[in-house]
């Protein structure tokens, strides 16, 4: 039990990283496909280039040979979004544009070599990497990439030192690079998700609003619908709060209304979903709870709630279960199949548990 804070953590973490992560790919997809088809022009001009101003012992068709799989990267760059294969993509086109330095490379003196576009790579792919791993084998592939063709034919060591030198400080300057631009995209997507947060959470409970929980609550019992698993829906409402609030005023009933929300989201799972519906009403979603479960929860709920104090009295709280039996039965009608039984037991006298047992 004493591990379960440290798992959560470790959970909301792991979530947190793969939606930057996402919000990278989103963001850097564009660059990546830009770059990609600039990387099939930048080489057909560099390799037809090469022609025109010195000769080489490779033919030329087998020099312009990579122009062929840097384009279809490029095309199947268009179409993906999801991180990992565009990261494999963009290395897939960092190597490719490897062999063609290479290929072009032969049979230049030892002085031209020093001026390839395998200098260039680095830092004019610094900026599209997504993430930290990524990053590091493209800077691997641009460091090794090149060395075949000055190892052929080399007399000395002085070009292979140069190329190391200015190496160095072009992945020198593409770590920096790196670093600026992920803490920028990262500060940006922490304002982005806070924006999100406060457009779609109630200000004073910090709980799902409304049509946020109806959006997430159609997704979700569609896993469920699909995965063929029980759930059910709770309808809370707070009992006497009318009379709580014309009596010792909103603020008092607000500062009820926080600490029941603070109770309601402690006695969560990761998995459930909980929306305020309106002034004092809550809703939440149980996936994986059959009914049996539900009455459980809910008779938690309840008591739970005796902790929190009014100025008058213990808060008391009225719960409708609504079991979600029905053949893709949608949200709405769960919640108002949880809100009837609600009333229900507001009718039978508040500060009990009622389930919904209409016919299906």
């Amino acid at each position: 039990m004493n591990d379960l804070p440290a798992r959560e953590q470790g959970a909301n973490e792991s979530g947190h990283r793969a939606g930057y992560t996402h919000y990278l790919a989103q963001r850097m997809a564009p660059a990546i496909q830009a770059l990609t088809l600039l990387a099939v022009a930048a080489y057909l001009l560099a390799a037809s280039g090469r022609a025109l101003v010195s000769a080489s012992p490779v033919p030329l068709l087998l020099r312009l040979a990579p122009a062929l799989p840097l384009a279809l990267l490029a095309l199947a760059a268009r179409r993906e979004k999801r991180p990992v294969p565009l990261s494999l993509l963009a290395l897939s086109c960092v190597f490719v544009l490897e062999i063609g330095v290479n290929l072009n490379g032969v049979g230049q003196a030892a002085g031209q070599r020093l001026v390839l576009p395998g200098l260039l790579l680095p830092v004019a792919s610094s900026v599209i990497w997504i993430g930290r791993w990524d990053f590091v084998v493209a800077m691997v592939i641009c460091a090794l990439g090149p060395l075949p063709m000055l190892l052929i034919g080399a007399t000395s060591g002085l070009p292979i030192f140069q190329y190391a030198v200015y190496m160095t400080i072009a992945i020198s300057v593409a770590t920096v690079l790196r670093a600026f631009m992920t803490r920028t995209l990262y500060e940006q997507y922490r304002l982005e998700k806070q924006l999100r947060a406060q457009a779609h959470t109630d200000g004073l409970t910090g709980l799902l609003q409304r049509n946020r929980f109806l959006e997430l609550a159609r997704f979700a019992l569609e896993d469920i619908y699909d995965r063929k698993i029980p759930a059910a829906v709770l309808y809370l409402d707070a009992d006497h709060f009318k009379q709580l609030n014309d009596t010792f005023g909103h603020a008092a009933g607000d500062d009820v209304l926080v600490k029941l929300a603070e109770h309601l989201r402690s006695q969560m799972r990761e998995s459930d979903l909980i929306g305020r519906i309106g002034g004092e009403e809550f809703v939440v979603l149980l996936p994986g709870a059959d009914l049996q479960h539900a009455r459980l929860r809910a008779e938690q709920l309840r008591e739970a709630m005796r902790v929190v104090q009014r100025p008058d009295r213990p808060l008391t709280i009225s719960i409708g279960i609504a079991p979600c039996n029905r053949a893709n039965e949608s949200i709405d009608s769960l919640m108002s199949r949880a809100d009837m039984a609600m009333r229900q037991a507001k009718a039978n006298g508040r500060d009990q548990v009622v389930i919904d047992h209409s016919p299906a």
